[in-house]
């Protein structure tokens, strides 16, 4: 992509998505994503009503006076994006791909991010971490993480959520909350999670959010005859008869378990999560995803 053409991409999705962040998702945000605590603000005179477990005993000895500690809530968070660069964002059979709705999402909650004063961070991963933005604020800091979505070209094609989530709980000490933009197909054989036990380490230490991003034509296979499909992550070929309606049968079988198998892994360790579609209004679904969260 020409310098450019990309500023002007960039400058597109700012527009769009900060947009959205100030009008739609601000609340929303700061309601589902609590600060790490309450930080003491100041000391003041009691007054009726104020809880007694709040009274600075060694202030009201001084002075004579009742007194009490206020405190307010300690806003600030980290927030790092965990981003799949996988072969597989690639795909999409709308109006865009994976990739196309991954960027904008994110950009969505960096800028969320940054109106409630929050520091972001971005990690991009395919069978290996690519890339690792540490968390800064500032409005140049969003676009580089805005740019690196759209530009981004990973080494390797294959998906290791894994490798991200181990990461992530390496690299940031501590507490974060943290994204997840995948299409979560990253399974065994018997069509289980691989990263099981990441995950779980990670959701210990930190706030992990789940926001799953499909294309709709992956969830079937259509009836069009003989096809010749290439694996994007491995880059395996083969031919099929989608006429088959065993053919199909399995495809759709094979889906549906392991969207099973993913649901019933990020419910184990209270994960929350969203799966949205290309072509969908993404807006609509994380608005509803952070009242569930509040």
């Amino acid at each position: 992509m020409m310098e450019n053409d990309l500023l002007k991409k960039v400058r597109k999705i700012e527009i769009k998505t900060k947009a959205l962040s100030h009008q739609v998702f601000a609340g929303e945000y700061h309601s589902a994503f609590k600060g790490r605590g309450m930080a003491f603000s100041e000391v003041r005179e009691y007054q009726y009503g104020d809880d007694v477990r709040s009274m600075d005993w060694n202030v009201t000895a001084r002075l004579r006076s009742p007194y009490v500690k206020v405190f307010e809530e300690e806003r600030e968070l980290t927030v790092m994006l965990l981003i799949d660069v996988s072969g597989s964002r690639l795909f999409g059979t709308t109006s865009q791909t994976k990739k196309d709705l991954i960027t904008e999402i994110a950009a969505v909650l960096s800028f969320s991010a940054a109106i409630n004063n929050d520091k972001v961070g971005a990690l991009f991963f395919s069978s290996r971490v690519e890339k690792f933005i540490p968390p800064k604020k500032g409005r140049s800091h969003l676009l580089r993480i805005i740019r690196e979505l759209v530009e981004f070209e990973p080494e390797d094609r294959g998906t290791d959520i894994g490798a991200a989530l181990r990461y992530l709980t390496n690299a940031i000490k501590k507490r974060c909350t943290a994204f997840v933009l995948s299409d979560m197909i990253d399974l065994d054989d018997q069509r289980l999670p691989r990263y099981e036990d990441a995950l779980k380490i990670a959701a210990g230490r930190h706030d992990i959010s789940v926001i799953d991003i499909y294309d709709p034509r992956e969830l079937t296979l259509p009836d069009i005859g003989l096809v010749h499909i290439r694996d994007a992550e491995t880059g395996r070929e083969r031919w099929i008869n989608t006429s088959s309606a065993a053919v199909r049968r399995n495809y759709e079988t094979w889906r549906r378990e392991a969207t099973d198998n993913t649901l019933a892994t990020l419910r184990r360790y209270r994960i929350d999560n969203v799966r949205i579609g290309t072509g969908e209004d993404y807006v609509k679904n994380l608005i509803a995803f952070f009242k569930n969260r509040a």
